[in-house]
């Protein structure tokens, strides 16, 4: 397939059939169209020139002594250097059998005979079109795949050099602080101290980013995760900040399910302290964590009873720096929910959130299940 991004080369056709004269009417028709024509006079020379040089398309008579159009398709689809170059089948046999066998061992086109110039070369077209759009798609996958690959690289490498100077900043500030403060006058602290917070904010969205980029870096395998042990930790993350917001939990046992531990924790951690901190003031935290099995995946769910979310912005809390207009208020970096939706995207899920201003917010994730759930929370 790699040919079809080569455009100052002609496209290369392979006709395979036992009559001669067949041979010269097709490579005539052909040539004359401007491809590249190969000709071989049975299936065993076919595939020899296939798996030599692979071309990008073959046109493949079923009749032909020894080995059959259906048998050189069937060996060329199962070795992986050939299985992409597609099979247009030309034959006499006109029977409905016979054309779903034709595609049933993997090709793409049924031509009958005696064969119409036109169609013929509709059909080829056609075919060597998709295989155009294919190696297209291939090629920007890839150069999107690289491109993503070098911004998460220069985020981490931006964020980890930024790191250093930041903390000599508000570390001599704080020196500055403790040392100067009584020959400073108020105006003079308010500066310092502003500086300080400041600092501090961009270490955690330093840190933040940093944990972004690193989200799908040299993953290991995914294992079993015990969801109900992993609440149970992330629980003893968050200790200090449930006591002191005195958060009434609510949840069903868990799930096991495939996944990587490090980043599930990071996960639900993220989602459970945005319930926590994105509160009424005044309003005790309340979260439900619940899991239905749906299939082969399991759907999770954290309700909260926080401020909520806009309908309009359901979709862009999860975009990098959104903050709704009512978030403003809080403290945060914009990240979190981006974190999460590229955590989840990476286990083959997807997250999404329901929500009503003033009353609550639910977001619900898929993560691929393992087993029932096994383990109870105590």
């Amino acid at each position: 397939m790699g040919k079809y991004s080569r455009v100052n080369l002609r496209e290369d056709i392979l006709l395979v059939d036992d009559t001669p004269d067949n041979l010269r009417v097709l490579s005539a028709m052909l040539t004359n169209q401007g491809y590249e024509v190969r000709k071989a006079l049975n299936g065993q020379r076919a595939i020899a020139s296939v798996q030599s040089d692979p071309p990008d398309l073959i046109l493949l008579d079923i009749r032909m002594p020894g080995m059959d159009g259906y048998a050189v398709c069937q060996q060329l689809k199962s070795d992986p250097k050939t299985c992409d170059v597609p099979v247009i089948f030309i034959s006499a046999l006109d029977d409905a059998l016979d054309k779903v066998k034709a595609f049933a061992v993997g090709g793409v086109d049924y031509v009958t005979k005696p064969f119409q110039e036109m169609e013929v070369l509709a059909r080829i077209e056609h075919q060597l079109c998709i295989q155009r759009l294919k190696q297209q798609l291939l090629e920007h996958n890839q150069e999107l795949a690289r491109s993503n690959q070098e911004l998460e690289q220069f985020a981490y490498v931006v964020s980890h050099d930024l790191q250093q100077p930041l903390q000599s900043i508000t570390g001599f500030a704080k020196v500055m602080l403790f040392k100067y403060q009584d020959q400073l006058d108020q105006v003079g602290v308010d500066y310092l101290n502003r500086i300080h917070g400041s600092g501090d904010r961009m270490q955690r969205l330093i840190q933040d980013l940093l944990s972004y980029s690193k989200i799908g870096l040299h993953a290991q395998e995914m294992q079993a995760v015990d969801l109900n042990i992993l609440l149970k930790q992330v629980l003893e993350n968050l200790d200090d900040s449930i006591k002191h917001n005195q958060t009434i939990f609510d949840f069903d046992p868990l799930p096991t399910v495939m996944g990587y531990e490090t980043q599930l924790v990071q996960l639900f951690q993220n989602l459970i302290d945005n319930a926590i901190k994105f509160v009424k003031p005044g309003v005790i935290p309340q979260l439900k964590i619940s899991s239905l099995q749906q299939g082969d995946f399991w759907l999770l769910e954290i309700h909260d009873n926080g401020i909520g979310i806009d309908a309009q912005h359901l979709e862009k809390v999860f975009n990098m720096f959104q903050r709704t207009q009512s978030a403003e208020s809080y403290s945060g970096t914009g990240i979190g929910l981006a974190t999460c939706k590229k955590i989840v995207r990476n286990h083959g899920g997807q997250l999404w959130a329901t929500s009503q201003l003033g009353i609550g917010t639910t977001f619900h994730f898929t993560l691929w299940g393992l087993s029932e759930p096994i383990s109870q929370l105590t």
